[in-house]
């Protein structure tokens, strides 16, 4: 008897196309997997896979038809941001911080924000998400909750200003000991939690927003404790403006951060729109992460300058933002608008169309490899290798969106496919650490409906508290 509890339970997965993102691009056009409590055991081709492993199997799962893929990595979320879906659409970035979301983030509780989280993962899980940055909230406690139930695996950051115009009351008197502090009171509480799957990251919410203190002890704290930063860069012209006013410098953003020293290795920069050939060289030789929103940069932003970045070298994945600035929460529509908005930027920049801008195989790496160097954990993540994290996600490709796709058993047409025609309900499965935290389209850990009724609840509540009225321009009868 104890020998059986200690006997960890395997499962085998098999007769799907295992696209594994790893080094050598291996693709198996029959493939098997064995999963060993969290971890991947063994990968191959279906029958030396069952040959091992099927007699010694706890489960085994014929996949024949379907697609699994490395769990997909959101590099900027922001999950408090949930309930506040549609709150801030068609308005500026300073009128959406000062009069909308801040005053939405400074009224909210850690319940507000367990209950935001909760909502913003299950459509993430939908989405094939097994991992995701969070790019700043107010309760790092109730994130945390939320996502150690979901099942899912996240670095979470908490919104840090210290300084600036336009803060709410609430915030304003807190000083940057207070902001320094409270990341290592949630670095000590909930790092390496949720059987590991739950990372503390500090948060630097934007450089309009923070004291030069703030920004060196933010970077010694985070180097001394081998943790990340996550951070808005170069987002619009007035902050980059901004900067070269107050510190009297030719550049915006970028080039004050590595005057300081902040460019480091463990630094995501999120957006990072507004930055020159200078700057991406700086970003580059830093070995700083960049995580391009499509969605959001299209809404408020511009054109981030994607292709430069790649081609010089700097680790680019994709993230969604939060609800208020692309109201869709799903990383597949992003790697499609990725590869069309950069192939449209093309013809914008330079009056000629370039159809290989960032072709599909790119896009996937950037949600799979790129995703997982950006967030600091490529050494699990990332790819389906032998040692590596069992976050899977299942596809389904005999649906409308995706039929049909030419020549099964290229990889090349499945790639594209992928990218290009995939959609949300294609993903039927997702598996995180090990565990299947969604099977046959339905969330494991939480009931969604349950959710959605109290999430939507406390949207309404929130919004009274906050004060915050919707404009209207139709005439309601």
């Amino acid at each position: 008897m104890e020998g059986e509890k200690e006997r960890k339970l395997v499962s085998v997965l098999h007769g799907g196309m295992i696209v594994t993102m790893d080094e050598e691009k291996r693709v198996f056009r029959d493939g098997g997997i064995v999963i060993e409590q969290d971890k991947i055991k063994a990968i191959g081709q279906s029958h030396h896979i069952l040959a091992e492993f099927a007699h010694v199997a706890d489960h085994v799962l014929d996949l024949t038809g379907h697609i699994l893929l490395p769990g997909l990595i959101n590099s900027h979320v922001h999950s408090s941001q949930q309930l506040a879906r549609g709150i801030a659409d068609d308005v500026d970035l300073m009128t959406w911080l000062h009069h909308r979301i801040w005053p939405y983030e400074s009224n909210m509780t850690a319940h507000d924000s367990y209950l935001s989280t909760l909502l913003c993962g299950i459509e993430l899980i939908h989405s094939g998400v097994t991992c995701f940055a969070e790019a700043g909230g107010q309760h790092v406690s109730g994130m945390a909750r939320a996502v150690d139930l979901l099942g899912l695996r996240a670095c979470l950051t908490q919104s840090t200003m210290d300084s600036g115009h336009g803060l709410p009351s609430s915030w304003a008197t807190r000083t940057t000991h207070d902001c320094l502090q409270s990341q290592k009171d949630n670095y000590e509480k909930h790092h390496n939690t949720a059987q590991g799957r739950i990372r503390v990251w500090f948060g630097i919410r934007q450089i309009m927003n923070s004291t030069d203190r703030l920004l060196l002890e933010t970077r010694d704290a985070a180097r001394q404790l081998n943790t990340g930063i996550h951070m808005h860069v170069a987002e619009i012209p007035y902050e980059n403006q901004l900067v070269m006013d107050i510190h009297k410098i030719n550049h915006g953003t970028v080039t004050y951060l590595e005057k300081i020293d902040f460019l480091q290795n463990n630094l995501l920069a999120a957006h990072s729109v507004w930055v020159d050939n200078n700057e991406i060289s700086l970003l580059s030789r830093a070995g700083v992460k960049v995580s391009h929103c499509p969605a959001s940069a299209m809404r408020m932003l511009g054109f981030a300058p994607v292709r430069e970045m790649l081609d010089a070298g700097i680790c680019v994945s994709l993230g969604t933002d939060g609800a208020p600035s692309n109201n869709r929460m799903s990383i597949v529509d992003e790697m499609y608008l990725a590869s069309l908005i950069n192939k449209g930027r093309e013809v914008y920049a330079n009056g000629t169309t370039d159809p290989t801008a960032l072709p599909a195989d790119t896009i996937l790496r950037m949600v799979t490899v790129n995703g997982a160097k950006s967030v600091l954990w490529d050494d699990e993540l990332g790819s389906l290798e032998v040692g590596k994290k069992a976050d899977i996600v299942v596809v389904n490709p005999s649906s409308w969106s995706m039929v049909p796709v030419h020549d099964w058993y290229e990889p090349i047409t499945c790639i594209s496919s992928l990218v290009y025609c995939m959609r949300t309900e294609n993903v039927v499965s997702v598996m995180c650490n090990g565990q299947w935290i969604m099977k046959n389209k339905k969330i494991i850990n939480v009931d969604e409906e349950e959710v959605i009724l109290k999430a939507q609840q406390a949207s309404v509540e929130l919004l009274k508290r906050a004060g915050i009225v919707l404009p209207t321009r139709m005439n309601v009868i």
